[in-house]
């Protein structure tokens, strides 16, 4: 017999199923919340599994301090967050689920076989344990006239009534795979406040590379080398040359500064290190010794071990007259300057900059425009780099709008 006396468990549906959306509803129904999550796609965890090609690079081991200054403008936002799940807290939920990690020699931390799907299979078996119900090729269009969720499926359009909901629809960024935006539109409509949705972790476009520098090196890796916004300090890493422009880690480091001073002054000057392990005085000493019958380019070669794209990227940048003065050379070297004038289309960007701002939202993550909807992932208004700091803030993100959602359910019981 039914006890009917006994008052329904609250529900919740979660729209998204990323990693801050799978992590709200493991934090859910662990508090015995009934939980519903709706994915456009076939299955859940694409953005997640693509990451994971060529190596699932989960977060950083680098300091705390270093960390949130990844975050940016928002970094405030961001260690709030991760006060209650940082780095150690997400390695440790990495390992309940069976899947051990490593620090690799650039301080990333990855799952010992460096992939993803055995992680994001171990998590939905513990979903799906706990009573989390997946629910795929569900598309939201927004809400009924009476606040309901409308609900897209393959048998046609049905309603969706919850306690609470959850939005972790991701930012505009590879729209293929779920996350193509679309929701910026339904929530300006409910008068929530959107920042524009921009490119970021995205490789930047040049004027034109020659014919020669762009069919012959297009796609080429620049390694060991220096990378910096005029005026700033540079880090050293490697980027790609690409047909329009360059791309690629060390350009995706730079990115929130380029894109905002290509926004400001229509272009940015990204000062190039060709060889950050020698000095401009060592290298001008080097290139003054005789080259005899030598080409220039055997006595780049020989003396400053530059050949390739880079030798190939220095005739492209430097002023002919340089060649002929071993110290102005050097210092071409050294600081090689590349104006780049608009970022890659927001399509083919890594991540997104822009969405719903934090000033949108209390510190549940509750929309106050919108009382009982919730925010979480990369939806919300904030960047970082690539190097597990992307996926660290949409975990934790998830976790505390997870956390948020079951208070504020608690409160109105």
């Amino acid at each position: 017999m039914t006890d009917t006396s006994r008052p329904a468990s609250p529900s919740v549906a979660i729209i998204g199923g990323g990693p801050a959306g799978l992590m709200a509803a493991e934090v859910l129904a662990t508090a015995g919340i009934r939980v519903d999550l709706y994915d456009a796609m076939p299955s859940v965890g694409r953005k997640f599994l693509l990451a994971g090609v060529g190596g699932m690079n989960i977060t950083h081991s680098e300091a705390r301090g270093a960390f949130l200054a990844r975050y940016g403008e928002r970094r405030e936002e961001i260690a709030r967050l991760l006060a209650e799940f940082d780095a150690d807290a997400l390695r440790r939920w990495i390992h309940d689920l069976g899947i051990d990690t490593f620090v690799g020699t650039s301080g990333r931390v990855f799952p010992t076989d460096m992939k993803a799907a055995p992680l994001l299979r171990a998590w939905l078996k513990r979903l799906r344990e706990l009573g989390v119900q997946l629910h795929t090729r569900h598309r939201w269009p927004g809400w009924n006239a009476d606040g309901g969720l409308r609900m897209e499926t393959a048998e046609g359009e049905r309603p969706i009534h919850a306690d609470a909901v959850l939005l972790a629809l991701g930012g505009g960024s590879w729209p293929r795979l779920g996350s193509d935006g679309s929701w910026v539109a339904h929530l300006q409509q409910a008068g929530v406040p959107i920042a524009p949705l921009q490119p970021s972790n995205c490789g930047f476009d040049v004027a034109a590379w020659s014919p020669l520098l762009r069919d012959k090196f297009a796609g080429a890796p620049l390694k060991n080398v220096a990378l910096g916004l005029t005026g700033e300090a540079q880090r050293q890493g490697e980027f790609v040359l690409t047909a329009t422009g360059i791309e690629g880690s060390l350009v995706y480091a730079l990115s929130a500064g380029i894109r905002q001073r290509i926004s400001r002054d229509g272009s940015c000057t990204v000062c190039l290190d060709l060889l950050p392990q020698r000095s401009e005085e060592a290298l001008g000493k080097a290139l003054s010794k005789p080259r005899g019958s030598h080409s220039m380019a055997k006595h780049l070669h020989r003396q400053a071990g530059l050949d390739g794209v880079k030798a190939a990227l220095l005739r492209e940048l430097a002023p002919a007259e340089h060649f002929a003065d071993p110290l102005r050379l050097a210092a071409a070297i050294k600081a090689l300057p590349i104006e780049l004038h608009q970022p890659r289309p927001l399509a083919e960007a890594i991540s997104s900059a822009g969405g719903v701002p934090f000033e949108a939202l209390d510190k549940g993550l509750m929309l106050t425009a919108l009382p009982g909807t919730f925010c979480a992932g990369e939806m919300l208004d904030w960047e970082a780099p690539t190097g597990g700091y992307l996926l660290t803030a949409c975990f934790a993100s998830g976790r505390a709008a997870g956390l948020g959602i079951a208070h504020w359910l608690q409160r109105g019981a």
